[in-house]
């Protein structure tokens, strides 16, 4: 069976909103009543004090009185309290959903402040499992250890265990000396290009991959089981409606994968028996794209099922590294740290992907009919990536999109709007970044990084996400973020991160509500008017007061209530 679903090549993957009429509507089958932030306009959270819906969707938004007018027989009625409010379901416009939901499963260093903690989670985590299994993890900072870690000490508490672990942003792999050797990776193997193998000083690997040597390893760590991906796609994603996100877009898996993989086939068997707690838009990645266009696949497309919920995103590229790792591409240098000298060439970070090679797979891409995203963390990257996504507009059904975005030069940030190219940022991230952004960038931080005001005001299509399990799932910090640029974890006395770039309440949710919708051509989601999906979420009230505090009940709210097409899809527990 095809990926894809029979189709008319003529077809519009872009499902179009029609307005209905309230005189048009007999009765509402259900009939929520409080205060209602529809989002409808184009600013403003356009509050209304009821909502009828109707066969899945919103049929009507107005006054108590005029929705009353809807009410019939076998009505169902829903009134809000007091103290809560209700606004459109929220969509995570960047989370490795599949990948998220494994990593419960491995083991998380994230809170490992020095490389002995690290290592006695390592040591744990051996003593469990049997002979010849990989043992797989996720989560650790050079940083926050104090210093690279090393194959061998790995080995040192894990004696012979093939091993491999991301670090927290997934943009080196750290491994053990049977994972080196499993992966054919020795003092005579050669950086790849955007990529660097860490070594001493007589050029022997010393266990940790960055970028593009991580790719070393493909094929080499085994891939999840089918049944495996498909429990973590279901769990990590019915947490997800319980914090009011109602759909995701996976931008691909963070493990090394060929071809389409199990987590795309499990994807589409979800799909197929209707066990998707959320809408997906599943991408692929530059190693999957031969796959992809085999299969037929186009962007917009269902994965099986045209009336499940998982479809066929973009296509995933990276222009460079991150901030952490130093492999950001900047058009200035980085600044100098005292005692950490860089590798020789990579003082303005590094191109991961070339900018020819970008832009060659984004056209290869459109000519299928396949949107691109291409992940971008630095102002060099940034406008790479501007450059490759521009000419590939109009030729692919889903938006062309720029991850991160976390450093922009003046002169760009028009541009996003001219060339019709989103931008996918992740607020959260500031929480995380702000120091070595700081520490990094120098006066370029506050001035140009983390610059969501200056894209909403150049008119730029702004999409939220989490980046999880990069960081946590929860989208309500990062709401909060994008507002106050400031996290209560930094002390009440410490100032906005860039006070200039910070956003509006309303822009912030639109960003989270609205924004990805429009990224997926989804017109019929993302506000609570006639037409639209009847996606609702249940929240206290305060969460939407102003002025926004850190810390504060916003970036706390948890839903007592999510509806997802005009059905209960979570209710806390009283």
């Amino acid at each position: 069976m095809p990926w894809g679903s029979a189709r008319d090549s003529t077809r519009s993957t872009s499902p179009v909103c029609l307005p209905i009429r309230p005189e048009a509507v007999a009765f509402g089958e259900l009939i929520v009543r409080g205060r209602i932030a529809t989002l409808a306009g184009e600013r403003g959270l356009g509050w209304v004090e009821a909502v009828a819906i109707t066969g899945g969707r919103i049929v009507a938004a107005g006054s108590r009185d005029e929705i009353d007018a809807l009410v019939g027989p076998r009505t169902r009625q829903l009134e809000l309290s007091p103290d809560e409010a209700a606004l459109p379901g929220l969509t995570d416009a960047h989370l490795h959903l599949a990948e998220g939901g494994l990593s419960a499963e491995r083991i998380d260093l994230t809170a490992s402040r020095s490389i002995d903690e690290a290592l006695e989670e390592v040591r744990r985590a051996h003593t469990t499992l049997p002979p010849g299994a990989w043992l797989e993890g996720h989560g650790w900072d050079a940083d926050r250890l104090g210093g690279w870690p090393t194959a061998a000490s790995l080995d040192s508490v894990a004696p012979g265990r093939r091993t491999a672990i991301w670090a927290h942003d997934h943009h080196a792999l750290w491994v053990s000396p049977a994972a080196l050797e499993a992966g054919g990776i020795n003092e005579l193997t050669s950086d790849p290009e955007g990529g660097l193998i860490r070594r001493d000083a007589a050029g022997r690997p010393t266990g940790v991959l960055h970028e593009t040597a991580s790719r070393l390893m493909t094929g080499v760590v085994p891939p999840p089981a089918m049944d495996a991906a498909e429990r973590a796609v279901v769990a990590l994603a019915r947490g997800l409606v319980a914090l009011g996100v109602v759909a995701v877009h996976d931008p691909g898996a963070l493990s090394m994968q060929t071809g389409l993989g199990p987590i795309f086939a499990g994807y589409r068997r979800l799909s197929d028996r209707g066990e998707l707690p959320v809408r997906v838009h599943v991408s692929v990645r530059e190693e999957q794209l031969d796959a992809a266009i085999e299969a037929g696949l186009r962007s917009g497309d269902p994965l099986g099922d045209p009336r499940g919920r998982a479809r066929m995103g973009w296509l995933k590229l990276f222009a460079d590294g991150t901030l952490a790792s130093r492999t950001a591409a900047l058009l200035q240098p980085i600044e100098p740290e005292p005692g950490a000298p860089l590798p020789p060439g990579t003082e303005r970070g590094m191109f991961t992907t070339s900018p020819e090679r970008l832009a060659e797979l984004a056209g290869e891409a459109a000519d299928a009919g396949i949107a691109c995203q291409i992940h971008a963390i630095g102002d060099r990257a940034v406008r790479a990536a501007l450059d490759a996504l521009g000419p590939t507009r109009a030729r692919a059904s889903l938006v062309p999109r720029v991850e991160h975005v976390q450093l922009v030069d003046p002169a760009d940030v028009p541009r996003f709007r001219a060339g019709g190219v989103a931008a996918s940022v992740q607020p959260i991230h500031l929480r995380t970044d702000a120091a070595a952004a700081r520490r990094l960038w120098g006066s370029r931080a506050e001035a140009f990084g983390y610059a969501w005001g200056a894209l909403a005001r150049a008119g730029a299509q702004l999409a939220f996400g989490t980046d999880a399990p990069v960081e946590p799932i929860d989208p309500w910090p990062g709401l909060a973020m994008a507002v106050t640029r400031r996290d209560a974890s930094w002390g009440t006395d410490a100032p906005m991160f860039g006070s200039s770039q910070a956003l509006s309440l309303d822009q912030s949710l639109r960003a989270a509500c609205i924004g990805p919708a429009v990224l997926a051509a989804e017109r019929d989601r993302g506000r609570l008017v006639a037409g639209q999906r009847a996606d609702l979420v249940v929240i206290p009230r305060a969460a939407l007061d102003e002025p926004v505090e850190p810390g504060g009940a916003l970036a706390t709210a948890r839903p007592r209530l999510v509806v997802m097409d005009g059905e209960v899809a979570f209710e806390a527990r009283a």
